[in-house]
């Protein structure tokens, strides 16, 4: 992991299995797959419903700051607990979690490399009983809202040299060939992408097991498609969970200084009224 620009923010399977006991860290699991937790997960951890506790229902929005706090402080997080993430999909979901506490200032956070995958690959083990932690008292910072890109912001962006829009979604999504990928519910009225984006699908960050590539390789993907550190980089997918993994990749390992995740994603962009739309290579605009 030395030569990412942010190796501190990765720890390995190995790392976690010495911690799992340590008061002052807490392993948390968040998975795309709600039920993962409850057939297994890693002693001590607290699982985290992304659809129920990481997501405002009313809003369709991240939590509020009261609401992140009241979250952190159920799961015996305080503000100098080394918080370490993982989950289902090679942490999609985890990397969202992380992307909202960074939002809200939580100065020490981190994924465990590889996820629930490369855990039970490699025959650690899983337990199903959960823990219970004394509340804690947290006191989040106010939003951090320059790693979070709006819809207006992204709207802003179109045509601007000096920002770039990374699409990771699949090639099928971008095209518009599918509006999301089967069984997924949060969709949107129109297929395709935002114009100007380029398609970098998320896995192509990460390697069989799951563990994310090299900074060199992870380099080469970038900028092979014109995403550079020069620029403002914008990632989106369809919620934004797979776009936060992309975030993590591009500010953490590879160090760029300007990243947002558009959390809206297509589900906001694929239902907004005159927002332009590229689909098969031709551009709709909604009159």
């Amino acid at each position: 992991m030395a030569d990412y620009a942010h190796p501190e923010v990765l720890v390995s399977t190995e790392w976690v299995a010495r911690h799992l006991k340590d008061p002052k860290v807490r392993i948390v699991e968040v998975d795309v797959d709600t039920s993962a937790y409850s057939q297994g997960h890693l002693e001590g951890s607290v699982g985290w419903n992304w659809q129920s506790q990481l997501q405002d229902q009313v809003r369709r929005d991240i939590l509020s700051k009261s609401e992140f706090e009241r979250l952190m402080s159920i799961s015996g997080i305080s503000n100098d607990t080394t918080a370490v993430l993982y989950g289902d999909n090679n942490n999609w979901f985890a990397a969202y979690a992380f992307w909202q506490m960074e939002i809200y200032g939580h100065k020490d956070v981190r994924l465990m490399d590889g996820g629930r995958k490369k855990w039970i690959d490699e025959a650690r083990p899983l337990t199903t009983v959960v823990p219970r932690y004394e509340a804690t008292g947290y006191k989040a910072s106010d939003p951090d809202e320059s790693i979070r890109a709006k819809r207006q912001h992204v709207m802003d962006s179109l045509n601007r040299p000096n920002r770039a829009l990374v699409d990771v979604r699949s090639l099928d999504e971008f095209t518009g060939k599918i509006i999301a990928p089967p069984g997924m519910t949060e969709t949107a009225q129109r297929a395709g992408h935002i114009p100007g984006a380029q398609n970098i699908p998320w896995a192509q960050a990460v390697r069989e097991d799951g563990t994310f590539k090299s900074a060199e390789e992870l380099s080469r993907l970038y900028e092979s498609k014109g995403i550079t550190r020069d620029k403002e980089t914008i990632a989106y997918c369809r919620i934004g969970e797979r776009s936060s993994h992309t975030w993590f990749a591009l500010k953490y390992l590879l160090g760029f200084p300007n990243v947002r995740n558009y959390d809206g994603s297509w589900t906001e962009w694929g239902n907004l009224v005159d927002a332009p739309v590229v689909r098969e290579a031709e551009t709709v605009r909604q009159a």
